[in-house]
């Protein structure tokens, strides 16, 4: 039976991108070692953090003057370097959910922190909109989309203030303006690699502004200068995301992304809200992320839920639990699932419908 990956992350990734990492880990370019043993400093490895580097820039079109870094940590990180490197005397944050919630903690390990709005009246099911940003703030921080929770800002603010976004999970799925940023991070195990590496994208002149000491590791300006070569990167994980990206490129670029991205989402949503059976936890279409589709069973058919979790399962589906915090299920549809994958899983919503 073919299994059909919705899981959140890590997730799925093009059959192709796999398989041109397995092969590469068997033999690295013809070289008789394996991707996975050889020097971060090998002559062939230059050339993958290069061009990954360079198809970033060009698929988001970046400008002049920022800088694209591999680094190690995962986003986690990022929330105590982003603090760190930015915050002087206050920051301020949208506050959508578990993971900004987390990075809020760290920032205020650095100075005060700002929650300039929060959606955890309705368990953050909606996106806040017309809130004021104070324009004494180092920054702004905004988690563009957020996985447990399946809400995402399509669009990018207008600020007086830095803006910072993590963007781990709604990554390359759609055109961004970078210029509207100072940086852009996140985890790469949605949408550009496998888990190992950390994405920062970040305006050079930007950086040096606090006046803090800073330890080397930590210190963005320290990556940027060794050009994610300061201590050995994960190899193997830079070369998926190469892949990943070469990928990206002949689907059509982000553009294409963005494209299939709603189709699959009109189709999964489209189901929820005319079967009877289930609900969409998210009610606000313009905040329903295209990544994370969490839906329920109406309150009459909540008995049900074991029941359809297992059909589903014996149908293929794979990573369709929702997180314990929503409840019922959540899929993932990251730039690598397909539209027949969702097609499937509103078969089998259908069908267990005829079956109630």
């Amino acid at each position: 039976m073919k299994k059909i990956n919705f899981n959140a992350g890590p997730c799925i990734l093009p059959r192709e991108v796999i398989e041109k990492t397995a092969q590469q880990i068997l033999d690295f370019n013809g070289s008789g070692l394996s991707l996975a043993e050889i020097s971060h400093r090998a002559k062939d490895f230059q050339p993958v953090v290069d061009e990954a580097v360079a198809l970033i820039k060009e698929l988001l079109n970046i400008p002049e003057g920022y800088s694209v870094l591999f680094l190690g940590g995962g986003a986690s990180l990022e929330f105590c370097m982003v603090p760190y490197n930015f915050l002087e005397k206050k920051a301020g944050y949208l506050n959508t959910g578990v993971w900004a919630k987390k990075a809020m903690k760290e920032a205020k390990l650095f100075g005060e922190v700002v929650e300039v709005a929060t959606s955890a009246d309705k368990n953050f099911s909606y996106i806040p909109k017309g809130f004021e940003v104070p324009e004494d703030l180092d920054y702004l921080h905004v988690t563009s989309n957020n996985t447990i929770y399946g809400t995402e800002m399509r669009y990018d603010l207008d600020t007086k203030v830095r803006l910072i976004g993590d963007m781990s999970s709604d990554f390359l799925s759609r055109p961004v303006d970078v210029a509207k940023y100072d940086m852009i991070y996140g985890g790469a195990q949605k949408n550009l690699s496998m888990a190992g590496v950390t994405f920062v994208i970040v305006k050079d002149d930007a950086l040096g502004k606090v006046t803090r000491q800073i330890p080397t590791m930590l210190d963005y300006r320290t990556h940027v200068s060794k050009g994610s070569m300061f201590n050995t990167p994960p190899v193997v994980p830079i070369y998926t995301a190469l892949e990943n990206l070469r990928w990206v490129k002949a689907q059509g670029g982000v553009e294409a992304m963005a494209k299939i991205a709603k189709e699959r989402a009109d189709l999964l949503y489209g189901e929820i809200d005319r079967n009877k059976l289930f609900r969409a936890t998210v009610q606000d279409a313009e905040d329903r992320s295209y990544m994370n589709i969490c839906f329920v069973l109406n309150d009459e058919y909540a008995d049900l839920q074991q029941e359809f979790f297992d059909y589903a399962t014996s149908k293929g589906m794979v990573g369709i639990k929702g997180h314990r915090d929503v409840g019922g299920f959540r899929a993932s549809c990251y730039n690598a699932q397909t539209v027949e994958g969702v097609q499937a899983l509103v078969d089998v919503m259908k069908e267990f419908e005829a079956n109630h």
